[in-house]
């Protein structure tokens, strides 16, 4: 079997991560839908199967999601004591859609930073 000989320039991961393009070409989609990685590149032919983010991207946005809306909705109650309908009607949309989009660029930028730094499965060494 033939090794691709293909030569490629590196490319900057999180530009790449964050944007959900290939990590090895910067070209291809990344993501097929909005958080399924695709099973190969359709530009350069990188197979994905590498790719593994876990459950890295979701603390990381749980972490900044929580920090931003817990601390605009005590913000919002300290200066205006709204009703807590307003609370609903804006905390828990934006929280959503915050989470969404967050969770698709970290989990591009997890999967970016795997291939520049090779980042595999631990194997112990019987050496």
């Amino acid at each position: 079997m033939s090794d691709d000989q293909a030569h490629y320039p590196p490319v900057d991961a999180v530009s790449v991560g964050l944007r959900g393009r290939c990590p090895r070409c910067g070209e291809g989609a990344l993501f097929n839908g909005l958080l399924s990685v695709k099973p190969e590149c359709g530009v350069c032919g990188l197979d994905n199967s590498f790719a593994d983010a876990g459950d890295g991207p979701a603390v990381f946005v749980i972490l900044i999601i929580g920090f931003i809306v817990v601390g605009l909705a005590l913000w919002l109650e300290v200066n205006y004591s709204p009703a807590l309908w307003v609370h609903l009607i804006m905390w828990i949309p934006l929280s959503t859609i915050l989470s969404l989009v967050l969770l698709r660029a970290l989990k591009g930028l997890m999967i970016a930073l795997q291939f520049r730094n090779k980042a595999a499965e631990g194997q112990i060494d019987r050496g």
